[in-house]
């Protein structure tokens, strides 16, 4: 049985905290699920702020193979924006949402069955007019009464959609009661077998997966999916979790996808270099230690027979030892090969400032690995943010001196300089950029870790600041964890900064709550 991946980690996936993405970001994670083999692309909500809008116009302009979505909730400027940011391309979906369980439309919409049915007829017909392809979600459904769900799904399809989503929002459903639902939608609906009928899985009770593949053996023919897991709360159904599923158990599950496994571990890992969200070490299928034996009871078996407790094998999500790729003397040419055996495609200009990192950074530490060079690209993905520049710093600590930063920073073509001092030479240089910009700012996360592996590997920092309220994640990578860390908080400095003139979209401010 083939089911269609729908990816929405640009959609869902960036409503994480902290993991919102700049729009050449967003382009360049869509060209590499474009790739991987996704069916379709949700590339955003367009009518929620600037930067959704043209994140979603910039992957529609760009995206040749898969779907590219927008999303809309049940109202005409919705809409509009939607079938804006998509009319670059034919290959094209409009993707209408309003909830549907009787806690939302009491609380939340105000509105009784009759007018929530009205205005799907409605808006599904208004899409309609711009767009083929039309998905419905029916948010909540998983706490929806059975009946008046399967009057929705009808709705919609006799309204115009091409697609009826099934969402779990909150991660409420049992796999056995979801799978149920999606049987009785099967069953229950006239034309549902001319449509597709999706679900989307939230992870918040831990099976997101599971829910996943039990609707797909009760009929769905389309799963919608994150990449590392990344969404809302909990985040949302692994699309290398259903994927790994999918090819391991082929016996019991006979699914078929689209998807070229080889590129999961690239995809994954440079996710997680554009986002600073790093999964956790036993995460499934892209977790470290997922491949790595520590029981003498299991290296023996491994060495023995590798099958013994390893179910899968790093190559078949494309996730090779961490070997030497190239040093000072590769040239462009292998440079862009290289990356092209990540998936990752650019163009000549930004190839050029990959290639200059490059040699800079092989300057310094000679060896250079897959992960460094994958947080290269996203160093050089993330669009310029107008504010201050780090131009000089030097820190003077030690076990019996107070530690002190000396900093100059650029800004407006002007240079200003402070020195403080602090616990240690990260908070001092915090300390002195904080007497430059003269904000009051609380560090509320801090997180280092390395790119690569040996002594001279890089530094890769992600934190977040509070400044008046709210939060501002920023990300700085260095062979000198010092320097990645003043990178960082300036570049959290800088959100601030473009935020309060209205340049950089607020992630706390959403149209609706989508699905």
């Amino acid at each position: 049985m083939r089911v269609k991946i729908f990816d929405t980690t640009l959609r869902d996936g960036e409503q994480s905290p902290g993991a919102s993405m700049s729009v050449n970001e967003k382009l360049e994670i869509a060209l590499m699920l474009e790739n991987l083999g996704v069916d379709l692309i949700e590339a955003g909500f367009p009518v929620s702020s600037p930067v959704q809008f043209e994140g979603v116009k910039k992957v529609a302009k760009h995206v040749k193979n898969a779907t590219v979505v927008a999303l809309a909730r049940c109202v005409e400027k919705d809409i509009d924006a939607a079938y804006e940011a998509l009319k670059d391309t034919n290959n094209r979906m409009i993707h209408v949402f309003i909830a549907t369980s009787p806690i939302h439309r009491q609380y939340k919409l105000k509105m009784e069955k009759d007018e929530i049915l009205d205005r799907i007829r409605k808006y599904v017909d208004y899409a309609k007019r711009y767009s083929e392809l039309v998905e419905f979600s029916a948010e909540d459904a998983s706490r929806t009464e059975l009946p008046f769900l399967i009057e929705v799904v009808k709705t919609a399809i006799e309204a115009g959609a091409t697609t009826v989503n099934i969402p779990d929002t909150v991660g409420y459903a049992i796999p056995e009661e979801f799978g149920a639902m999606i049987r009785a939608i099967k069953e229950g609906v006239p034309g549902i077998e001319n449509v597709d009928l999706s679900v989307h899985c939230h992870n918040d009770l831990g099976l997101a997966l599971a829910n996943s593949i039990a609707a797909v053996r009760n009929g769905a023919t389309q799963v919608e999916v994150t990449l590392n897991g990344i969404g809302e709360r909990a985040g949302n159904c692994a699309l290398e979790e259903f994927v790994m599923a999918a090819k391991v158990r082929k016996d019991f599950l006979d699914i078929e996808t689209g998807i070229d496994t080889t590129l999961i571990y690239p995809a994954s890992r440079l996710l997680v270099h554009i986002t600073g969200m790093v999964p956790s070490r036993n995460k499934p299928i892209i977790g470290e230690n997922v491949f790595l034996h520590e029981s003498g009871i299991h290296q023996d078996g491994v060495l023995k027979m590798r099958e013994t407790y390893e179910i899968m094998k790093p190559s078949d999500i494309g996730r090779t030892s961490e070997t030497l790729v190239m040093g000072r003397h590769s040239g462009r040419h292998a440079l862009k090969k290289k990356l092209e055996s990540y998936g990752i495609h650019t163009d000549e200009d930004k190839l050029q400032k990959i290639f200059e990192r490059f040699l800079d950074l092989a300057d310094k530490k000679k060896e250079v690995y897959d992960d460094d060079l994958l947080s290269l690209v996203s160093e050089i993905l993330r669009e310029p943010l107008r504010g201050y520049k780090l131009t000089y710093f030097h820190v003077f600590t030690g076990n019996t001196v107070l530690p002190t930063a000396t900093v100059r920073m650029l800004a407006d073509n002007c240079e200003e300089n402070a020195a403080e001092t602090g616990d240690g030479p990260i908070d001092a240089i915090f300390r002195a950029i904080d007497r430059i910009t003269g904000l009051n700012t609380k560090l509320e996360e801090y997180v280092i870790q390395a790119v690569g592996s040996g002594k001279n590997a890089q530094g890769e920092v992600k934190l977040t600041l509070q400044i008046e309220g709210s939060r501002y994640s920023g990300r700085g990578v260095s062979t000198d964890i010092v320097e990645a860390s003043a990178m960082a908080y300036v570049n959290a400095v800088n959100k601030y900064l473009l935020m309060k003139k209205g340049a950089f979209e607020n992630n706390s401010t959403r149209a609706g709550e989508p699905n």
